[in-house]
């Protein structure tokens, strides 16, 4: 085999032989009932530090979910006789989770609108809520007695939920852009961005015994919303067709609404913000000790995977883009079957760089983590995803930094070499890529650091980096400000850090130790 074909081999190699090991599987539940749920939306679900109140450890992580819909998932792995496994899961990563065979169910307080039914299959209800609107206690609209009140007021609810829709029964109402989750809404009405968002009861209980300042708006039936019964009514969601959703109806037949009454009330009881709503009193410094006491196990243990993760993310590609540099750096072969193969590589290159540079890493995530469950039923662990997805997405933009930085050295070079007799694959090992390798470093560094603030965006496949435990924190704890605050300054630690490092690491490779003087040198052969 010639070294050209060699090394356009050798990149697929190392692609293949990373990534595509044993932890590419089809998924297996092995007798477990695997649930999806956002461990984030009290009192329905949330994450906390221990198993206390009956809470469920998370699947890869270190923290542990609670709530009404823990405590119902429980039962009904109980009847099934299997192993509850809860799996923290974006909101908008829940239908896909489930349709892909990551999850067997959805039990998160959706409701099962027709919208939903068209893709997914739900079970009979196991609870029924009513719509209200959270504002500000000390807001113009904290006295509106029906949606006539509410004109003018800005107003949100949470994406791709029905909340949204019903928005538009309120006349002349000013409707802001949906929103990811209830966290980002509740910091957004505390700031005074917008009036008020949509939600249901339960929720509107946590929110405003948390939070002194806010209200909860109730309209009579007359006067409120307008809706469906599946609208105001949440049900496990599960794939179509699955066979035991009959089993799951008749499990849930057994819960009465005296039960499950009390179960919420439980959940509202229990639920970490409960236990931290008087600390407002003690003051902010004494906030932010709170919330570390908490979770600042969690939220190193989140800063140390953001880290691994964009580590090996930015090595791997870094490698991956050097490789492709020199790949198409080969000259073009006489033999006409070589130069066809080598222009094919060369187009499958191309258009690799160009889909993984022009796309958002966060849509990348979601078509390979899902995409390929759901077309070819393979099953990826999501810290390996993780790697994967910021190793090619870093690869393609190395692959054009390696290229300028291979342009940048002298062309006399690459002349002198051929005049000597060497190959171009020695030129390239022994002239090229070292010069290549000091240009790039600079960028390479920015890469690193780019990828540490990226893998926020991971989250949507349900990665517990740094930023998803933020989330989950706020979510139970609603002290968006202060949780957000330390996970900033976290991200600014380690981006400073490797900064720092790598200025090091450049002053030495630049010199003046890095060489040695002339004078030097002859003093030391006349010694």
């Amino acid at each position: 085999m010639n070294k050209k074909s060699f090394s356009l081999g050798l990149l697929f190699a190392i692609i293949i032989s990373v990534f595509c090991s044993p932890v590419f599987s089809h998924a297996e539940t092995n007798g477990e009932f695997r649930v999806g749920m956002e461990a984030g939306y009290a009192p329905f679900n949330w994450s906390q530090k221990t198993d206390a109140h009956g809470a469920v450890p998370i699947q890869g992580n270190s923290s542990y979910a609670g709530g009404y819909d823990v405590q119902i998932a429980k039962k009904i792995a109980e009847g099934l006789d299997k192993k509850l496994v809860i799996v923290q899961t974006k909101w908008d990563g829940l239908a896909p989770a489930l349709q892909s065979g990551k999850i067997d169910a959805i039990i998160a307080g959706m409701s099962p609108t027709a919208e939903r039914r068209k893709e997914i299959d739900f079970t009979d209800p196991y609870y029924e809520s009513q719509l209200v609107v959270v504002v500000q206690k000390k807001g113009q609209f904290a006295d509106a007695k029906n949606l006539n009140d509410l004109t003018g007021a800005k107003i949100t609810a949470q994406l791709n939920t029905f909340h949204y829709s019903v928005i538009d029964q309120i006349p002349g109402v000013n409707k802001q852009q949906a929103m990811d989750n209830f966290s980002a809404m509740r910091t957004a009405l505390a700031s005074g961005m917008i009036d008020g968002y949509v939600s249901e009861r339960p929720e509107g209980v946590t929110a405003t015994s948390v939070n002194k300042d806010l209200e909860m708006l109730e309209f009579s039936k007359e006067n409120g919303f307008q809706t469906n019964s599946e609208d105001v009514q949440v049900a496990v969601g599960m794939r179509k067709a699955d066979p035991e959703i009959s089993k799951v109806n008749q499990i849930l037949s057994t819960i009465s609404s005296d039960e499950q009454t009390k179960i919420m009330d439980q959940a509202v009881k229990d639920q970490p913000a409960a236990e931290t709503k008087d600390s407002e009193k003690s003051g902010i410094l004494t906030d932010f000790k709170t919330i570390w006491d908490q979770y600042g196990g969690m939220f190193l243990r989140g800063a140390g995977l953001t880290l691994f993760i964009a580590l090996i993310g930015t090595v791997v590609g870094t490698a991956l883009g050097l490789l492709i540099g020199v790949v198409r750096t080969i000259p073009e072969s006489e033999n006409k079957v070589k130069r066809f193969f080598q222009k094919l590589g060369n187009a499958l290159l191309s258009i690799y760089i160009e889909v993984f540079r022009g796309t958002p890493m966060m849509v990348q995530a979601m078509v390979i983590f899902y995409g390929l469950a759901l077309a070819f039923g393979i099953s990826l662990d999501r810290t390996v995803a993780a790697l994967f997805i910021v190793s090619i997405n870093t690869g393609a933009y190395m692959s054009e930094i390696v290229r300028g930085g291979i342009f940048a050295v002298d062309p006399g070079q690459f002349e002198a070499a051929q005049a000597i007799g060497m190959t171009h694959g020695q030129t390239m090992r022994k002239v090229v890529v070292p010069q290549v390798l000091r240009n790039i470093l600079p960028a390479t560094g920015n890469e690193f650091v780019i990828n540490i603030k990226d893998t926020a965006v991971l989250s949507v496949i349900g990665v517990a980096d740094l930023f998803f435990q933020g989330n989950s924190a706020s979510g139970a704890n609603f002290q968006f400000f202060q949780t957000f605050t330390i996970v900033g300054i976290m991200y600014l630690i380690m981006t400073y850090a490797i900064t720092r490092v790598l200025r090091i690491v450049e002053k030495k490779m630049d010199g003046p130790s890095a060489y040695v003087k002339l004078d030097e040198v002859e003093n030391q052969k006349e010694s």
